[in-house]
């Protein structure tokens, strides 16, 4: 088995999972730059956009971990030359996993008012709310589908087939934003805020329609799932678990953000969403990086080939301040324009300013928090990543913004409160891992 942790072949994995990372933040950045510009009620679509989606982003996160938990899986087993042993096993975990999406479906949809209430959405942001979810929501199993199958891909040490995926349903979804949204004079009337969110499902779509192509032409992994359940089921059920729990955190901390910012008024939760969306869109190209992490730290670990972890750890992290300060230098470069490019209100615009900056500031904290979570994916230690994200949630996160609040911080509290919250996620894992893999190398 292979042993290569060189920067090119980290490159030739991570740059396709960069790409194939940002599909949805760009599915999400392409309706929040669409909708902040359409002529009528443009700040409350905005708000909705931003309501729905951190909604939205929570249950695909929290469902979406088979991706993770799959490729250490599947790439441990690689790193052992044994990938036979559980050919059936991403077959069964995509059935559990949309089963379990339509399950929501069923379970959310008739209660959207009461969910979007939650967010301290009203009036006309709570009525476009409830309109974008209720054609959205349609998207989400087909999201969760491609996920698992994007995860199967990674722990094969595949991350080419993923982008190509990825690049066709952005560009889908790009075009029919424009299309329907606006509308073709003469042709197709402009849809709004609806439009976003149909454009949204039809590439969602796709994108499980080519990611079950690929999958079947490419590898010997069928979809079709067959029973009795593989060994590593119960494993792969106790990781999914340990991730729902940390993930449940995560969103904790998205529900409290977005909630406050919806309490400050419409032109504050308009431009948290303009923010927080190009928070994602930086976390999911550091990601790139860490899904390399993730896919050559389960394959390195599987073949026990200690010393090289912690090699390839020491190059990620360089790799990933780099990539977190070129963002951040980026950032600053165009500022200004950044903002006109999502919304012409001159009220949203002075709060998105004045605390994109911070925005920027976190970027390579973010890469190093990014990195660890993705080693440690790749070597299943999915209940360190859990009891991190708690601790960082419920005595960092929460404490922080709350007091911050009673200071009259607003935003920036939100985002200053965010910063401290990465801190407490990278610090942690960087102590364990060192901690656990340094002795072990030291004996390889």
């Amino acid at each position: 088995m292979s042993s290569n942790i060189s920067l090119k072949h980290i490159n030739k994995l991570a740059i396709p999972a960069l790409i194939s990372g940002i599909s949805e933040p760009i599915l999400s950045i392409t309706d929040t730059a669409i909708v902040g510009n359409i002529t009528v009620n443009a700040v409350e679509s905005l708000a909705a956009v931003g309501i729905v989606g951190t909604f939205l982003s929570m249950l695909i996160w929290i469902l979406g971990q088979t991706r993770s938990a799959i490729s250490a899986i599947v790439s441990q087993y690689f790193g052992a030359n044994n990938i036979v042993a559980v050919k059936n096993l991403p077959a069964q975990a995509i059935f559990i996993i949309t089963s379990l999406s339509l399950l929501i479906i069923v379970s959310t949809y008739p209660f959207a008012s009461q969910i979007f209430k939650l967010y301290n959405a009203s009036g006309l942001i709570l009525d476009y709310s409830i309109v974008y979810y209720k054609i959205r929501v349609f998207g989400f199993p087909f999201t969760l589908f491609t996920i698992a199958v994007f995860g199967t891909f990674r722990g094969l040490q595949n991350t080419y087939y993923p982008m190509i995926v990825a690049i066709i349903g952005a560009s889908v979804n790009i075009i029919l934003d424009v299309v329907l949204v606006y509308g073709i004079s003469g042709y197709i009337a402009p849809m709004n805020i609806e439009g976003a969110a149909y454009a949204s499902v039809i590439a969602q779509l796709l994108m499980a329609l080519c990611s079950g192509y690929y999958l079947l032409k490419k590898t010997n992994i069928p979809l079709l799932p067959t029973f009795p359940f593989n060994k590593e089921i119960n494993r792969f059920i106790i990781m999914i678990f340990n991730l729902f729990i940390r993930t449940l955190a995560l969103n904790i901390t998205l529900y409290f953000a977005t909630r406050f910012a919806t309490g400050y008024g419409k032109n504050y939760i308009a431009a948290y969403t303009i923010a927080i969306n190009l928070w994602f869109l930086g976390a999911f190209v550091i990601d790139g990086y860490a899904g390399a992490g993730n896919i050559m730290s389960g394959r390195l670990f599987g073949a026990k080939q200690y010393k090289n972890l912690v090699t390839l750890n020491k190059k990620l992290i360089k790799i990933g301040g780099l990539v977190g300060i070129t963002l951040t230098c980026i950032g600053f470069l165009i500022y200004k324009p950044i903002g006109i490019l999502f919304t012409k209100e001159p009220e949203v615009l002075e709060q998105f300013y004045d605390v994109f900056w911070i925005v920027l500031l976190m970027q390579p904290i973010c890469a190093i928090a990014f990195i660890f979570d993705g080693i440690f994916k790749g070597l299943g230690k999915m209940s360190t990543l859990r009891n991190v994200l708690l601790l960082a949630t419920f005595l960092v996160f929460i404490p922080i913004l709350y007091s911050l609040d009673y200071f009259n911080f607003k935003l920036k509290g939100i985002f200053i409160a965010l910063t401290f919250w990465m801190i407490a996620r990278a610090l942690p894992l960087f102590i364990n891992f060192r901690k656990r893999f340094i002795p072990l190398a030291k004996n390889n």
